[in-house]
């Protein structure tokens, strides 16, 4: 019996920790004790010895010393400000008059709003909130589809996840030891196709059924040519330049991600400045939901790092790449499983504990199947996006409920996500099928010529070269 204990005692942490999960305990205090329990557990059977444990104290070190993680709250804070300042309102109208006059003209303003929210924020709440505040009323006062109205909110919300500056990308980047301009950079085409897709939907559906989304009256659409185009000015200036400072300044190489976001934090309180709206009432807001959102990111990695100490000391890492290493079909198998697996996995967790739990065990098989983990983190990311839509633990859907007027039902909320999901699960084929929509906008791995190297010593005054190894003969010691 303890022989078969202690050669399965990564299995049992692992449903261990699902059980925690399962019973409603917080993930990050699941993961801790867990962790601890079966560390001096093991202890006890001889597994690992006393001073494994001490290392726990250099990964808790690792944790506080990482830089990149500052971009989280910046970004967050960001987010928070830009959600209150009155930016989204502009562009909402601007764009919903430049559109008003077609079928579902609405929906397509939302889903481009939602899209340079997201490019802008880094927040899937910021978004989701901004627009339901401002865009649902106006699109039920006009006669749009509940459940299409709610859908069309909410999934435009989730695109925040893949357009960078996302979070998600900046902690996947972290957790898959991968460059966070490298996952920014592959993110651009599968943020693109989800817009255009989105975009298709609303299409189809103002073909298929008008009266869902019936264009604006002419009364309501009261600007027109130069006034039309200024109004669109005012908001989407302001926004392209925030872009430009927080994405431009990292793909040009101008600045890490994290001082991009200090920028960045630093460019919405300009914003907040410019549309007359920082208060100290905003500023505390700002700061307190960033201050909760980093201290619950900060507790989960705590509580993951333990787990995964323990976890790889007791032989889980080897179990798990076995296990996933082993599946049928080799990466067409591995995909496909993990894949179904996240899916399934979100129902119950949020992508932070999809992120510090799920992701460390896939990475390392991965990676030894040969598959590139910059598509593999966007194949994750695109897929966590459901994690949003769906319930028992649907984010967006729990955001549009709290700011829906009474008139909206909980039912057209969770029935409207249903088609969004689909084109969230669509993304996932079509980057499985065609992965240069991420490659392709990746910089080429720069191959090392050992005679250029060879040739640029010798082109040097004063420096001259090792001489050449003959490898055909044995060293002589």
């Amino acid at each position: 019996m303890i022989a078969f204990i202690t050669q399965n005692m990564g299995p049992m942490m692992f449903g261990g920790l699902v059980v925690f999960l399962l019973i409603g305990y917080p993930a990050a205090f699941s993961l801790a004790a867990v962790g601890l329990f079966f560390g001096f557990f093991a202890i006890e059977l001889g597994v690992i010895q006393p001073a494994f444990l001490g290392n726990i104290s250099f990964q808790l070190f690792s944790i506080i010393s990482n830089d990149l993680l500052l971009a989280i709250p910046f970004f967050t804070f960001m987010g928070a400000i830009l959600e209150r300042c009155g930016l989204a309102e502009d562009l909402l109208d601007s764009i919903g008059q430049l559109f008003g006059s077609v079928r579902g003209g609405l929906s397509y303003a939302v889903i481009f709003v939602g899209a340079i929210l997201g490019a802008i924020t880094g927040t899937v709440a910021a978004s989701v909130i901004a627009m339901g505040v401002i865009s649902l009323p106006i699109m039920m006062r006009y006669g749009y589809n509940m459940q299409h109205a709610t859908g069309v909110i909410a999934a435009s919300g989730t695109i925040t996840q893949l357009i960078p500056p996302s979070l998600v990308l900046v902690v996947l980047a972290d957790v898959m030891g991968r460059s966070v301009g490298d996952m920014y950079a592959g993110a651009i085409g599968p943020s693109i196709v989800q817009i255009v897709l989105f975009c298709i939907w609303v299409a189809i559906v103002s073909i298929v059924m008008p009266h869902h989304v019936p264009p604006l009256p002419p009364e309501a659409r009261t600007l027109r040519g130069w006034a039309l185009a200024k109004k669109c000015m005012k908001g989407i200036i302001p926004s392209a330049a925030l872009i430009f400072l927080v994405l431009g300044t990292i793909f040009m190489g101008l600045a890490t991600p994290t001082e991009a976001g200090a920028m960045g934090a630093v460019g919405a309180l300009a914003l907040a400045a410019l549309y007359r709206t920082l208060t100290f009432r905003l500023m505390w807001e700002g700061m307190s939901s960033t201050m909760r959102l980093t201290a619950m990111v900060t507790f989960i990695l705590i509580g993951a790092r333990v787990f995964s100490l323990v976890f790889q000391g007791v032989g889980g890492g080897r179990w798990v790449e076995h296990l996933l290493t082993g599946l049928p079909g080799g990466q067409v198998g591995f995909l496909t499983f993990s894949m179904i697996f996240i899916f399934f996995v979100a129902f119950f967790l949020d992508f932070f504990e999809i992120a510090f739990i799920i992701i460390p065990l896939l990475t390392p098989a991965a990676e030894k199947l040969g598959i590139d983990l910059i598509w593999f983190g966007l194949l994750i990311c695109a897929n966590i996006q459901t994690s949003f839509m769906h319930p028992p633990f649907g984010f967006a859907l729990f955001y549009l409920r709290g700011i829906a007027p009474p008139e909206v039902k909980s039912r057209d909320i969770y029935l409207g996500s249903i088609p969004w999901i689909g084109l969230q699960l669509t993304l996932v084929a079509l980057m499985i099928v065609w992965p240069e929509m991420v490659t392709y906008w990746l910089e080429p791995a720069q191959k090392l010529d050992p005679a250029a190297v060879e040739q640029q010593l010798r082109n040097l005054p004063g420096i001259d070269p090792p001489p050449a190894i003959d490898l055909s003969v044995p060293p002589r010691f």
